[in-house]
């Protein structure tokens, strides 16, 4: 898909779910040197190295592209689960930290957890890079949008019109950006996402907001889904109030409109 369309998608999506933020294009690299030109480098446009979540609302919120390395990263978290630092054993190391935070009751519980977390191989893909999708100028791996529930329920019916799936949710509350960044990259496969702590303390994620996450190939069935999923009832974003009903009111109203012979 050429960037022109990327655009049109974003455009489309964007207008008929009327969601509040870009959805953003992610890539996962091999090398920083595939990073385009003007992408901004948090650790050197900003002289602060940053939380992975806070790049993915840098671009939803900003418009920018974002390019990151382990020398602009300094969530703990995500580095380990990006494979994005030095950990001989990152599982292991992952499951201390969710004891050391009193996430798991015990290491049992949290290597439990661990082993279920989408996760890259240390420096499999040393270089991630966001970007407003409309602004994308390279093809996506994964493609994510932040929206309400009611939102979210729409893409997840657009999904479903063609391949008639649902889509499943690995849900724990902490590192959440492995859920809707990677598993749809590895797993080719969408997911819905409750955006977990870090997303919420430092990447301005709003209480209302959830995760719908897709592979960049199926872009264009997801617009189609919302195009044609549920229309003969209309279904739609804004849902629609049904409005078609003849109202009650209490028993006192209702004795004042027989006086005055509205009843």
């Amino acid at each position: 898909m050429s960037s022109q369309n990327f655009s049109e998608a974003s455009e489309f999506i964007r207008n008929n779910l009327r969601l509040k933020t870009f959805p953003v294009a992610v890539k996962f690299l091999k090398d920083e040197k595939e990073f385009p030109e003007k992408t901004r480098r948090p650790a050197q446009a900003l002289g602060k190295r940053i939380a992975l979540c806070q790049a993915v609302s840098m671009a939803r919120l900003y418009g920018w592209t974002v390019g990151l390395t382990k020398d602009d990263l300094i969530c703990i978290p995500a580095a380990l689960a990006f494979g994005m630092s030095n950990a001989s054993d990152a599982a292991a190391s992952m499951a201390q930290l969710l004891c050391e935070g009193m996430y798991l009751k015990d290491t049992e519980a949290a290597r439990k957890e661990v082993a279920t977390i989408s996760k890259l191989d240390k420096a499999e893909y040393p270089a991630i890079l966001f970007a407003p999708l409309h602004r994308a100028s390279f093809d996506p791996d994964t493609i994510v949008f932040y929206g309400n529930p009611a939102q979210v329920m729409r893409m997840i019916q657009a999904w479903s019109f063609h391949r008639g799936e649902r889509i499943r949710g690995n849900f724990g509350g902490k590192i959440e950006c492995s859920e809707y960044l990677i598993a749809p990259f590895k797993e080719k496969a969408p997911r819905v996402a409750v955006p977990g702590m870090g997303d919420r303390v430092f990447s301005l994620t709003q209480d209302d907001e959830m995760v719908f996450a897709l592979p960049g190939p199926f872009l264009k069935d997801l617009m189609d889904g919302l195009r044609e999923a549920g229309k003969k009832v209309g279904a739609q974003y804004p849902v629609p109030m049904f409005l078609n009903f003849q109202p009650e009111f209490p028993p006192a109203f209702k004795a004042i409109g027989k006086e005055i012979g509205l009843l």
